[in-house]
């Protein structure tokens, strides 16, 4: 089982970043999906989760209406668009499946998870 997380990088605020998460050795159209994140001296903060029942999503406050999670399950894939960043969503992002199928956000619920991708907003 891998998760690949990718396109983390630098942005201004006010940029948009596009990040994916490739999943291998598992089906991924039978799993919520996630999309944590990680400031130094803070605890894992669930962002954005979709279930793979019905699926709805659970967008954190912080990022409704900036944030989009999407998956493409031909592709084995999950996306989270991110529009308007600011300084403070500066973290390490992390993808995960979890087989509940659930949108709930809570890290506990997910038994796969990607390496993580450095997302820097800053000018």
């Amino acid at each position: 089982v891998q998760l690949q997380a990718s396109g983390g990088g630098l942005v201004q605020p006010g940029g948009s970043l596009r990040l994916s998460c490739k999943v291998s050795g598992f089906t991924l159209q039978y799993y919520s999906i996630g999309w944590f994140r990680q400031a130094p001296g803070k605890e894992r903060e669930g962002i954005s989760c979709i279930s793979s029942i019905d699926g709805s999503a659970y967008y954190t406050d912080s990022v409704k209406g900036r944030f989009t999670i999407s998956r493409d399950n031909t592709k084995d894939t999950m996306y989270l668009q991110m529009n308007s960043l600011k300084p403070e969503d500066t973290a390490v992002y992390y993808c995960a499946a979890g087989s509940l199928g659930l949108h709930l956000c809570t890290p506990a619920l997910y038994e796969y998870w990607g390496q993580g991708t450095q997302v820097t907003v800053s000018s």
